[in-house]
């Protein structure tokens, strides 16, 4: 029984978001494609046990919950209103789940990038965006998203809940949308997925700084993005960003989980796999032709770490060129900050100090403790060791990591 269980549900986890996308093309309903699903992960865990696992088990639980779909819309609607309102024929769909043909591979891609777009559409928050896009796709179940982000369960649950009414509500078409709404919905669609890499690179709180789950989870949606979308340069250029990040992820903590600054990383431990996908989806961006956009900047900025053999090799001023450009077209403090990290490798610790000094006051940093962090590595370099244990103490009292506060309060200790 085990077993067949186990099967079930890891057959689910890998196949749910191509479930789900196919039956809300039927339904129209994220939330009940979602319960339809599950509802075929049910049929499973009482069939598979006395007939066996089949022979392809996602076109069976695809069936299965379209099946149910159909029988939903009919319930609901006269059949020939609904037939004329989908536009296509549904009897392939009320087949039995045993001898039901596997869909073609394009309308299952098409679905699926429709619940992409769905799943982050612009009409919900970000957290909420985030955790529908990890249920929908990442397939997690609502326990794994809460721990991830260190979040209640009943808060996340509440969330995805009160995202999939407010898409119903709003009336949010199943589509991919185009003309100018495409970009910004694009825009909105990649915004999701790196920050779901850079909680999982970078905690903003918690015990670990990084969480290999959440990079693998937002690897995992871009690939299929860039997949799904082989024509759209920036869909490219975050795989390559993404990937490029994740190969020196076993690098930044040691074996007791502390950080290791980028300077300290062993580089013969980067990952040369995932550098190889990063440069080779970075050249894809590029050779779809258009200007670079934000990702593919910040992607090349990441080539340029992963080629220099040492942190003192890396072509500093190259890199201050591409944050001077990324600053251009999607201006940030943030972006600011790491363009005087740059600066000061390029052209000493002074003249990156002196950008640093110029964001002090910018109310988008206060309470960010890297602008504190940073200035203290600055000024410890400039032999202001005094000033420079003052920021570092300034800082640890900033972030909400525990492993980056004791990393912190040791350089502040001297």
């Amino acid at each position: 029984m085990s077993t067949e269980k186990d099967a079930v549900e890891t057959v689910f986890r890998i196949e749910s978001p191509r479930i789900i996308a196919a039956v809300t093309r039927i339904v129209r309903d994220v939330g009940i494609a979602e319960e339809l699903a599950q509802d075929a992960l049910v049929a499973a865990l009482e069939r598979w046990p006395e007939t066996g696992v089949p022979d392809n088990p996602g076109a069976w639980l695809t069936a299965t919950a379209r099946h149910r779909a159909v029988d939903l819309v009919r319930r609901r609607e006269t059949y020939a209103r609904k037939l004329a309102e989908i536009g296509r024929d549904l009897d392939e769909a009320v087949a039995e789940p045993e001898f039901a043909a596997a869909e073609d591979t394009d309308t299952i891609d098409d679905d699926l990038l429709r619940l992409i777009f769905t799943a982050c559409h612009p009409v919900l928050s970000t957290e909420a965006r985030i955790a529908l896009t990890l249920r929908l796709l990442g397939g997690l179940t609502t326990d794994e998203i809460a721990r991830a982000f260190l979040a209640q369960e009943a808060t996340v649950a509440q969330r995805i809940s009160r995202a999939k009414r407010s898409l119903a509500t709003a009336g949010v078409p199943f589509e991919v949308p185009h003309g100018p709404e495409r970009d910004e919905r694009l825009a909105s669609v990649l915004e999701v997925i790196y920050l779901v890499f850079n909680e999982g690179y970078s905690a903003t709180a918690g015990d670990d700084l990084v969480r290999p789950a959440l990079c693998e989870d937002a690897l995992r949606l871009v690939r299929v993005l860039a997949a799904l979308m082989p024509e759209e340069p920036e869909a490219h250029a975050l795989a390559a960003l993404l990937e490029i990040q994740a190969s020196r992820t076993n690098t930044r903590t040691d074996a007791t989980g502390a950080p290791v600054l980028l300077a300290d990383q062993n580089r013969s431990r980067w990952n040369r796999l995932l550098i190889r996908r990063g440069f080779a989806a970075l050249t894809r961006a590029g050779e779809l032709g258009g200007a670079p956009g934000p990702y593919a900047l910040q992607a090349a900025i990441a080539v340029c770490h992963a080629q220099a053999a040492s942190y003192e090799e890396t072509d500093w001023a190259a890199i201050a060129t591409l944050y001077r450009r990324l600053a251009a077209i999607a201006p940030s403090p943030v972006v600011e900050l790491n363009r005087a990290v740059a600066v000061s490798m390029a052209e000493g610790p002074g003249a990156g100090l002196a950008i640093v000094d110029a964001l002090a006051a910018d109310p988008a940093l206060r309470g960010y403790h890297l602008l504190p962090s940073v200035r203290g590595d600055l000024l410890e370099r400039l032999g202001r060791t005094a000033e420079a244990r003052a920021e570092f103490a300034r800082a640890a009292g900033l972030t909400r990591n525990a492993r980056e506060r004791e990393l912190l309060r040791a350089r502040a200790a001297g």
